[in-house]
């Protein structure tokens, strides 16, 4: 039997922060809330625009309402075998994430595009992400592109710094932290790029100021992080 992946508790639509992909947000909750809703959801974008954070919050959501919901990561399925996937349509909502994982491996597409027939006889839902739309990955598999392809497609964009300044801001607030705008800004003018690690750093202040009951300053921030 497939393992769900530990659903993050922070992983919401209502903290889902951020005026770029806001949209795409509030479509995928909508498309959750739709009795009628379509059988395929495909999430597209690169690796650091919040892919699997919507994956999680729409579990969240089907759960706060006494659906089942499951989560999985094809990373993490791949040493098992495309078996996995099997009795995984028995939930209301099935999300895959990462399923460009599988492109070329044919096993994998057959045991994909079997669980979305299976999903679709049961009416139920499946999202899935991926890193590009499904006719720009190589899939070997027609039918499973056709199928894909024809889903409703949510395509999320890379963030921009101010939405990055209001992600970091945001999850500070929610760790209890002060964090006034010249902080905020001091740490995104030298965090790297990628979000994941801007939060990585926002963990290592946190821990930080709970040990030397500290509040965040820019001082601070420079002892702890060597800048």
């Amino acid at each position: 039997m497939a393992l769900g992946v530990k659903l993050r508790d922070d992983a919401r639509f209502d903290n889902f922060h951020g005026d770029r992909n806001a949209e795409a947000a509030a479509r995928l909750e909508a498309v959750c809330r739709d009795e009628s809703r379509v059988p395929v959801v495909v999430v597209c974008g690169d690796s650091d625009t919040g892919k699997s954070h919507l994956l999680q919050a729409a579990c969240h959501f089907m759960e706060s309402r006494d659906d089942s919901a499951v989560c999985v990561s094809i990373q993490e399925l791949l040493p098992f075998g495309p078996e996995a996937l099997s009795g995984l349509e028995n939930q209301a909502l099935i999300c895959l994430d990462d399923v460009d994982l599988i492109a070329g491996r044919e096993d994998w597409e057959e045991a994909v595009f079997h669980l979305y027939n299976r999903v679709l006889d049961n009416g139920h839902l499946l999202l899935v992400s991926m890193s590009e739309v499904p006719g720009s990955l190589p899939l070997v598999l027609p039918d499973l592109v056709s199928r894909l392809a024809h889903g409703l497609l949510i395509q999320l964009g890379i963030y921009r710094d101010d939405d990055r300044l209001k992600i970091l801001m945001a999850r500070a607030e929610k760790r209890g932290l002060v964090m006034g705008d010249d902080v905020a800004g001091f740490i995104l003018r030298r965090a790297p790029r990628r979000l994941g690690e801007l939060l990585a750093i926002l963990d290592r202040l946190d821990e930080n100021s709970l040990q030397a009951q500290r509040r965040l300053t820019i001082p601070f921030v420079k002892s702890v992080m060597g800048w």
